[in-house]
């Protein structure tokens, strides 16, 4: 079973940066898929970015071309590089992690580990 843990929120000015690290621990070999969530009081929860084992990457359109998802396999560690943040980026960031390679990238995925999340605040 894999164990993940989230690092990295704070509060930022809009325009402003934040790089997220999503340190895995236990069992890791079998994780294909991995991916950033985000949630607000204000709105449902939104999977942010998407990466699979062979590289691919996917995001949503509200983060596109301005958040990076990226592993680092020897530290075992999902990152989430983030930058001209919003306000409406403001939310508790989480990671999840899958077995599975097929429908990696598909919305309906089924995520089988979770990490406890980091808030991010962007203030205007």
């Amino acid at each position: 079973e894999a164990l993940m843990m989230e690092s990295g929120g704070g509060t930022v000015q809009a325009g402003g940066s934040l790089r997220l690290s999503c340190v895995m621990s236990g069992y890791t070999y079998n994780i294909a898929c991995m991916s950033w969530f985000r949630q607000s009081p204000e709105k449902e929860r939104e999977e942010v970015a998407v990466i699979r084992s062979d590289g691919q990457t996917s995001y949503s359109d509200s983060v596109k071309a301005r958040f990076t998802i990226s592993r680092d396999y020897a530290k075992k560690t999902l990152v989430l590089e983030m930058s001209s943040l919003k306000p409406e980026d403001t939310g508790l960031y989480t990671c999840a992690a899958g077995a599975m390679f097929d429908r990696c990238l598909s919305p309906d995925y089924d995520y089988v580990a979770w990490g406890q999340g980091t808030q991010v605040t962007v203030s205007s």
